[in-house]
């Protein structure tokens, strides 16, 4: 059958219908994640156009909304798609010579989007939570500059299959979202051939609203307790791909720990929903809750008012961020860049912080007493390594 004249003009919705029903089919299985917290999605009404839900519990209640967008990070997943070996062990990672990738056809690849799609989730979801909102109502958004992207059934099943799952960990529904082909928009930057934009808004609730935590109540002498990160997350990509290209075996290096540069690299983002959901469901005093995402350390500097943040200890530090150290990156430029292994922040009176640390290790967390908030010029000093750095944006 010939293709019309708008799938040749670069619109083909026989390529991107498949990808629109698997995800409508994922979003079903979510409906009833956020119940649990006495929400409930309408489901005659579960289509692209908008997602109808309500609040049925007994607690007075406010909503919380943010979106964001995920970055570079998936452009990597599709380098390893295209260039990584099937089934690639530790003496198989090398480019063949010559070699310029491998086609769609060749089977057994991972694609890396099961993770791409928690990434993308998780991105928005743990900005949600910083108010102390729990997430109920997720929508994605996927954009591309070729149709033939979403052809790919692998890769397809693969990011459905990663949403369904950060959806049910984090209770909420997937009732809507938006994919779309943008051809005179979106371009990936070679040896990438095709590779999205991926974005996301969440709705969270605050019930009872008592539990809005705003930062207002941020006070010299508070402790600064760090949790530790999964990795990278999603932030500093473009500097990683930057280095990466840099190497003869690009995202194929290998690290001391045995893993790519890739693999390391696309370790999938930590969500830190079961953590504050467990802190404020115990009454913790929380000052200030923080994600360890853009800026890196530096970002402890988040409040305009001045305050000196102290950090006198740390958690482990990824290997991949002391691979860059490796490669002749500043360890500045690593702290005001990366997480540098912590990827959330609870600010909270000191009284508060043994609680803090038993009820996060109850919950499956690794978390520290890291800092302390101080009256004085707007910075952090951190100790382990005497560094000063500034605010973020200085």
């Amino acid at each position: 059958m010939s293709k019309n004249e708008y799938a040749q003009s670069g619109v083909d919705y026989t390529l991107m219908e498949p990808f629109k029903r698997a995800m409508i089919e994922v979003g079903r299985k979510t409906l009833s994640f956020p119940n649990r917290r006495g929400v409930f999605i309408n489901e005659d009404v579960t289509h692209a156009h908008g997602a109808v839900f309500e609040y049925r519990g007994k607690e007075p209640h406010i909503w919380c909304k943010t979106q964001e967008d995920l970055g570079n990070k998936n452009w990597i997943a599709e380098w390893m798609y295209q260039f990584a070996p099937a089934g690639a062990n530790a003496d198989e990672t090398r480019l063949p010579a010559g070699r310029q990738g491998f086609n769609a056809d060749e089977r057994g690849k991972r694609t890396y989007y099961d993770s791409i799609a928690v990434d993308t989730a998780l991105m928005v979801v743990n900005d949600v939570i910083a108010q102390g909102a729990m997430p109920v109502v997720f929508t994605d958004q996927v954009e591309v500059g070729d149709s033939s992207w979403f052809g790919d059934k692998k890769r397809a099943q693969d990011f459905a299959a990663g949403m369904l799952k950060v959806c049910e960990e984090t209770g909420m529904a997937l009732p809507a979202g938006e994919s779309a082909t943008l051809k005179y928009l979106i371009k990936s930057e070679p040896p990438v051939a095709v590779a999205p934009s991926l974005s996301g808004s969440v709705t969270g609730i605050i019930a009872p609203s008592s539990h809005l935590v705003t930062g207002k109540n941020l006070r010299s002498g508070d402790s600064i307790i760090g949790v530790a990160s999964s990795g990278l997350h999603a932030n500093g990509i473009s500097l990683v791909i930057k280095r990466a290209l840099e190497l003869p075996e690009k995202f194929l290096t290998k690290l001391p720990n045995g893993k790519t540069l890739g693999e390391e690299t696309l370790i999938p983002t930590r969500s830190y929903v079961s953590l504050v959901e467990a802190l404020l469901e115990a009454g913790v005093e929380l000052h200030a809750l923080l994600p360890g995402t853009g800026s890196g350390v530096a970002k402890l500097a988040f409040d305009s008012r001045p305050f000196t943040y102290r950090v006198h200890s740390w958690l482990p530090v990824p290997p991949l961020f002391l691979y860059f150290r490796e490669l002749g990156v500043s360890l500045e430029d690593c702290l005001k860049t990366f997480n540098w292994g912590v990827g959330y922040y609870v600010f909270a009176p000191k009284g508060e912080a043994d609680r803090i640390l038993s009820i996060g290790k109850k919950a499956g967390y690794e978390l520290a007493e890291v800092g302390v908030v101080e009256e004085g010029k707007r910075q952090v000093i951190f100790e382990p390594e005497k560094i000063t750095l500034p605010p973020p944006g200085e």
